[in-house]
């Protein structure tokens, strides 16, 4: 009896020595940062500030949609949501996602941002784009000299919408994504925007549009919401940028370059910023 009870504490002590050892320990460290599937991430607590985990925050990576950050923000800061503004031809021949609009048909500024964000929508982007700078090339011209004051100096937008532009090059960085998400999060309507399953929009004439999110969070069971914009193309894979509150302070995570971009997000902000979700 008693050799056995003697058996039993040496291998509790094996286990205990296998489990906390720095070999061990290391080991975990390793198996959890490679549960990160995306290339670059940013998570700060905008309040402070305080970076509360970085992963390549300065590495070059395409936007993709998240491009209609910077989109919505110049609008937001140029052009009244209450104005009509007019469809034209050359936003119709934009590649999807989209949502149909019509040459000729006309829309509230504040609908068009709507769709831009909540749905996604280039074609809502590029008519927003050229009724604040005539044409959607002038508009890129303001996009990133936008991008240069807010201290984004590794960005360089090629179009309203994000998605590929041929020879143009286009990127940006986790950190200046974050950037221009903090800016963007000074206005009202945008922080709504990003918080909406579902939208209802309709032409001057009445033609009624119904848009849902892209973003999944809002739709899944995690305990608390991430409020963002999403992004994806075959070179950018999954992105996303967005932001959560923690006890009065205001939490922005920026991931980019992702396969498994949901639970590379609930992984960051879980286990850095101590929020259970």
């Amino acid at each position: 009896m008693r050799t056995n009870k003697i058996r039993r504490i040496l291998a509790a002590c094996l286990i205990f020595v296998l489990i906390f050892s720095p070999r061990a320990v290391d080991a975990k460290k390793r198996r959890e940062r490679h549960r990160l599937t995306c290339r670059s991430a940013i998570f700060s607590d905008s309040t402070i500030p305080k970076r509360l985990y970085g992963k390549g925050v300065h590495t070059r990576v395409p936007p993709a949609s998240t491009t209609k950050v910077m989109t919505a923000l110049l609008v937001l800061e140029r052009l009244s949501l209450d104005q009509y503004v007019t469809v034209s031809s050359q936003a119709t021949f934009v590649q999807p996602s989209k949502v149909s609009l019509r040459p000729g048909e006309e829309y509230k500024v504040g609908d068009l941002l709507y769709a831009s964000l909540i749905q996604s929508a280039n074609d809502a982007s590029v008519v927003l784009a050229e009724a604040v700078a005539g044409s959607e090339e002038k508009f890129v011209e303001i996009m990133n000299a936008r991008a240069r004051k807010l201290g984004a100096h590794h960005t360089k937008f090629a179009n309203a919408h994000g998605l590929p532009s041929g020879k143009r090059t286009q990127y940006t960085t986790a950190y200046d994504m974050y950037m221009i998400f903090r800016e963007a999060l000074r206005h009202v309507f945008f922080r709504s925007a990003i918080r909406k399953k579902y939208e209802m929009i309709y032409s001057r004439d009445g033609r009624k549009i119904t848009l849902k999110s892209h973003n999944k969070i809002l739709f899944n069971d995690w305990k608390k919401k991430i409020y963002g914009k999403t992004g994806y193309t075959r070179a950018a894979k999954s992105c996303f940028v967005g932001t959560l509150d923690k006890n009065a302070h205001t939490l922005i995570i920026a991931v980019f370059g992702c396969t498994d971009r949901w639970d590379d997000i609930k992984y960051i902000v879980s286990r850095y910023g101590g929020v259970a979700l």
